[in-house]
């Protein structure tokens, strides 16, 4: 306690054990003692008491699309880490494309963490990519400290990242399940989509109809069926349909190793409202219809789906076009997951607690990071934020630190303000005030 450099101070602090008044204590960068609120100050000790906003650990993104290099006009790590830190992110994990190259090799890898250091404000770790043709490549990217592999099971979207048949996807998930790694896939299935019909134009209803749940279902049968004969770990990203919950349930009743995420905007957004030519809030899979988001959140409720990560995948605006077939698909949604997500758990009678299973605990523990991050306890890091759950605020797109400021949020009046974050003991941002980039690039095994 005598080396304390720093004590935060707030009534309520949620801890692992629950929510509460402490005194949290930290040296080194990591969380040495939580005390009770009134505890006796260690002398020399930088000592901030927040009152009554609430003291949470720092959001572990799992799901991020940093496109850097490559298509750094799109993101970047310097304005999308300021996004997070901006809202009470302090880690995420790159996806391995749309940068170019796409993070497929150990060369490409060291690209792109040359790129990045310097420029992270948060901590940054790095998925691999699973092709068709880079199987041999995998264990290498495993040893040099990726947290996994990302593959999609129809066309990306973009060339430099073809999709696995169910042939390559087998033999790309037998090699990762060789040396213990996970798989993190996109689940559509090709030949629903080539089958749906494709109109095009500015109606959202259409677009949907281009992307059905099917789709979704069957690829997720089809990924079960392949973890189950390989005894193999898949993750399900951004899931949008509530068909698939019974499927993965059963999954996981009978011993197959499958975890699942969902997005801030299958939670909060529905088809319903989208505007025609609204081409802010295409993605794929798709926003669907409320009462399939009401399915969602009753799988986070009962355990179904483990996490929400943002899958934040921008674009410049001029890839946003008004016709749903040929516009980018992505939402930006670093800065605001926090509060768009809280605003609708709030509704439902969930409490800060369960987002910060769903966005920190078991995010962290996912990509193996559950020593360090996503709990205030002693022996993490000390990543915090300090947080004002029952204050609004409308999203004003000029307000945020992504570098192209499209939003399927902008208007929308939001629960809880992000005050201050905190990394390893240092204050990165606080009341839109940053300080230089101060975070570091994470391995699997640091």
């Amino acid at each position: 306690m005598s080396d304390a450099e720093l004590v935060l101070r707030s009534r309520r602090v949620i801890t692992p054990e629950g929510t509460r008044a402490a005194t949290v204590v930290v040296a080194g960068g990591t969380i040495t003692a939580v005390l009770p609120y009134d505890a006796e100050v260690p002398a020399g000790a930088l000592v901030e008491d927040v009152g009554d906003d609430v003291l949470l650990p720092g959001l572990v993104d799992t799901h991020v699309h940093v496109n850097d290099p490559g298509r750094t006009e799109w993101e970047g790590f310097w304005t999308a880490t300021r996004a997070a830190a901006a809202g009470g992110i302090t880690t995420l994990i790159d996806m391995p494309l749309n940068s170019i190259p796409p993070t497929t090799t150990v060369g490409h890898l060291r690209v792109k963490q040359r790129v990045a250091a310097g420029k992270a404000h948060v901590d940054v770790g790095f998925w691999g990519g699973a092709l068709p043709d880079n199987v041999k490549d995998l264990r290498p990217l495993h040893d040099a400290g990726v947290f996994g592999f990302k593959a999609f099971l129809a066309p990306s979207g973009v060339d430099e990242f073809p999709h696995l048949d169910q042939e390559r996807l087998g033999r790309s998930l037998a090699e990762i399940a060789g040396f213990g790694g996970v798989l993190v896939v996109h689940a559509e299935d090709p030949h629903h989509l080539a089958a749906a019909p494709q109109q095009g134009g500015p109606r959202y209803a259409d677009f949907l109809a281009s992307r059905p749940r099917a789709a979704e279902d069957t690829a997720v049968a089809h990924l079960i069926a392949q973890a189950k004969r390989l005894d193999a770990r898949v993750h399900v990203l951004h899931l949008s349909s509530g068909d698939a919950l019974p499927l993965i349930a059963e999954a996981r009743a009978e011993g197959v190793r499958i975890t699942v995420e969902t997005c801030p905007h299958y939670l909060t957004l529905t088809a319903e409202e989208v505007p025609d030519g609204a081409a802010e809030f295409k993605c794929c899979p798709p926003i669907r219809e409320a009462a399939n988001r009401e399915l969602l959140w009753r799988a986070l409720a009962d355990g179904t789906i483990d996490c929400v990560v943002t899958d934040h995948s921008p674009s410049t605006a001029d890839l946003k076009t008004d016709d749903f077939a040929t516009s980018w698909g992505g939402i930006s949604g670093l800065q605001l997951s926090l509060s768009a997500v809280w605003t609708e758990a709030r509704r439902r009678g969930h409490g800060l607690e369960d987002v910060v299973r769903w966005m920190s605990a078991h995010t962290a523990r996912l990509v193996g990071l559950d020593t360090r991050k996503g709990a205030i306890e002693t022996g993490r890091d000390a990543d915090l934020v300090v947080f004002a759950p029952d204050e609004t605020f409308t999203v004003d797109p000029a307000a945020l630190q992504h570098r192209n400021r499209v939003t399927a949020y902008a208007g929308r009046t939001l629960h809880g303000v992000v005050r201050a974050t905190w990394l390893r003991g240092e204050r990165i941002v606080k009341e839109g005030e940053f300080t230089e980039p101060k975070g570091r690039l994470l391995g699997r095994d640091d």
